[in-house]
């Protein structure tokens, strides 16, 4: 590889990294090609920028950015994924497809200036899609009204059951 070539790797790596929300940093080795192509395709339909590229190239990406948190420990064979549109989208992808393939063991993980222990992959993982979050946004300001309209509506209906219950009983009598 030569120095345009590593150039434009990392001025590719800086942008997508300028942009990211969250990277994840998992070691890939003992995966097939085959894996690897599932792992690509995979990423390209959820949005995330999936790339292996050689340490100290990804450490000067990095660099100045919010990933740089990741630069010490940046060591081995390691894919970086970062998630372009949604925060947990990275970490959603390499957790379900670490499920079905051990060789594949998280590293790494960068959210809003921090690293992360592996262990918290979980937990970035299940933060909820951007969909996700509206719609519970929107239940949260919904449920006020419902919950008014609800009361609004029972005044009336109570009065109704109560003249039919009176009714009832004058009938049976």
């Amino acid at each position: 590889m030569n120095l345009d070539d590593k150039k434009a790797i990392v001025s590719e790596l800086a942008t997508v990294a300028a942009s990211a929300h969250s990277a994840v940093a998992a070691e890939y080795r003992g995966l097939s090609v085959a894996q690897m192509t599932d792992l690509r395709r995979q990423a390209r339909t959820t949005g995330v920028y999936l790339r292996v590229v050689k340490n100290n190239l990804a450490k000067r990406a990095i660099e100045g950015t919010d990933f740089a948190c990741m630069q010490p420990e940046l060591q081995g064979p390691l894919i970086l994924a970062f998630s372009e549109e949604e925060p947990g989208s990275a970490a959603r992808l390499v957790k379900n497809f670490a499920k079905e393939n051990d060789q594949l063991k998280v590293r790494l993980v960068s959210f809003g200036g921090q690293l992360l222990g592996a262990n918290d992959l979980d937990r970035l993982a299940s933060l909820p899609t951007r969909d996700e979050a509206l719609s519970q946004l929107l239940a949260t300001m919904k449920a006020p009204l419902d919950k008014f309209a609800r009361t609004v509506n029972e005044v009336p209906g109570k009065l109704v059951r109560t003249v039919a219950a009176i009714r009832d009983q004058k009938q049976a009598a």
